[in-house]
């Protein structure tokens, strides 16, 4: 047994490599050390995941911020609509109960596709692929709150300062292309989620792992040309050198976690300035492509209606960043308050019709192009939000409340069973009844589908094995696995 000034060295180093490398496999910065053999210097292999089983490539999370109405769009109720009108006591806020007069949905639905599931009148494009989608409508979650409902489906938790899911699958699965980043989120141009980048953070892992924002306006990454009279071979030589010297810095110190995430930063900018512009240019998108997503639709009537074309742009950018290895992209859908995300207070009928044409024939063209070049399969699509709503009224204008006590999330693509419904609500609505599954089973589930084990995907933190789905059991959701 090694002791002394010896073991304190081997000691230092891998400490250093935890720090700045468990993880970091498929990230420019590992790749980085190991052309250069810093690895095999050191002497000692950083901790890593479990091993990657077979499972999808890529995910493509589609967010519905502000809690979209499931008895409006898959969970048919006809017993809400048979008593539409009637009082009755129910839950509103936590142990809130109230007395309330039910609405019935003023959509109409009906059966689509050989499975049979039931889709209503808003989303009629996305109902043409009702064949593709794994149905849950039995989910469940712990707040009422959207700060707290957003954390907790973005994180696993309803408090801030974990990494989200994105950074565990960046984690757990690492980066196929060194040219881009790992984990991307993009906004809708109405503003983003509460609590902001808190949603999309890497919590205690090391900040490479955190999301990268394109944004919905003007240039989506910008600065992405180099200052005038700086050649590509003089930023080569720049970060080299700086990237030396952050590390000849980093070998004597612990807790360089920080420091490791900015050499990989500033390798992945460079990197960027050739393959973003490249990523971001549509015009090798043929037209079919480009109306198929909505890019030439018209915005719509309502003064807060952007229409297809900004979701349906960032679906067709998250196509093209699976199929250059991006591994997690989200997209928000709904910005800013109320009316202007899926947080339908005042009025359920109109926020659906500002927010489900701006998603309904993108999503619908999405599926059928990954399906189209052979994606889908080893890619999976998640939707929903951070909860339901209330099959009760809400003000005069039938506005619907907060419900995270049952609500709708779908899946496609990436071994999900497809055309399955699964899970029910009670006979309004309004609580998971049937095959309950709280969102720690939907992380497990889309763990699982990506290939890692909910249960073995962990991260070394305050003296704990973290993982996404926290200390309580989780399963994954064996219905909807293909």
């Amino acid at each position: 047994m090694t002791t002394g000034p010896a073991a304190t060295c081997v000691g230092q180093r891998r400490q250093f490599l935890w720090e700045t490398g468990a993880g970091f496999t498929g990230l420019a910065l590992a790749g980085l050390l190991e052309k250069d053999g810093f690895f095999g210097r050191a002497g000692a292999a950083a901790p890593a995941p479990p091993p990657v089983r077979r499972g999808a490539k890529a995910c493509i999370f589609l967010y519905m911020y502000g809690g979209p109405s499931q008895m409006d769009l898959f969970d048919y109720k006809p017993e809400l609509q048979k008593r539409d009108g009637q009082e009755i006591e129910i839950e509103i806020r936590r142990r809130s109960v109230q007395k309330q007069k039910l609405l019935g949905s003023k959509r109409t639905f009906r059966r689509h596709g050989e499975s049979g599931l039931w889709i209503s009148d808003a989303l009629p494009h996305l109902a043409a692929h009702a064949d593709e989608l794994a149905v849950v409508k039995s989910l469940w979650a712990d707040s009422f709150a959207h700060g707290s409902a957003n954390l907790q489906m973005n994180t696993g938790r309803i408090l801030q300062g974990h990494p989200a899911l994105g950074s565990w699958l960046a984690y757990g699965l690492g980066s196929i292309n060194e040219n881009l980043p790992g984990f991307v989120v993009m906004l809708d141009p109405r503003g983003g989620p509460i609590p902001g980048a808190a949603n999309w953070a890497a919590g205690f892992m090391p900040s490479a792992y955190q999301g990268t924002v394109f944004r919905s306006g003007g240039e989506a990454l910008p600065a992405l040309e180099p200052p005038a009279g700086v050649t590509r071979a003089m930023q080569r030589d720049g970060i080299d050198t700086l990237a030396a010297l952050n590390r000849l810095h980093a070998s004597a110190r612990t807790a360089t976690g920080d420091l490791a995430a900015r050499i990989a930063s500033y390798e992945l900018a460079f990197q960027l300035q050739s393959s973003g512009p490249e990523l971001l240019d549509l015009s090798a998108e043929s037209p079919a492509t480009l109306a198929a997503y909505g890019l030439f639709d018209r915005k719509g009537d309502h003064p807060l209606a952007l229409g297809p074309a900004p979701f349906g742009r960032q679906c067709l950018v998250a196509r093209r960043l699976v199929e250059r290895g991006v591994r997690f992209v989200q997209i928000y859908s709904g910005g800013g308050h109320q009316q202007q995300n899926w947080d339908a207070h005042n009025g359920v009928e109109e926020n659906l019709a500002i927010h489900c044409p701006e998603i309904d024939k993108p999503i619908a063209a999405l599926l059928a192009d990954l399906k189209a070049r052979g994606l889908l399969d080893e890619t999976l699509v998640v939707w929903g939000g951070e909860f339901g709503r209330q099959p009760v009224g809400q003000g005069a204008n039938g506005g619907r409340d907060h419900n995270p006590k049952g609500f709708t999330y779908f899946l496609a693509g990436g071994g999900v069973r497809k055309g399955t419904s699964y899970g029910e609500t009670d006979d309004l609505g309004h609580e998971a009844a049937v095959n309950r599954h709280h969102v720690r089973d939907l992380h497990a589930t889309i763990l699982h589908l990506m290939g890692l084990d909910p249960e073995r995907l962990t991260f070394f933190y305050g003296g704990l094995d973290q993982k996404l789905t926290g200390v309580q059991p989780a399963r994954p959701i064996a219905g909807i696995l293909g």
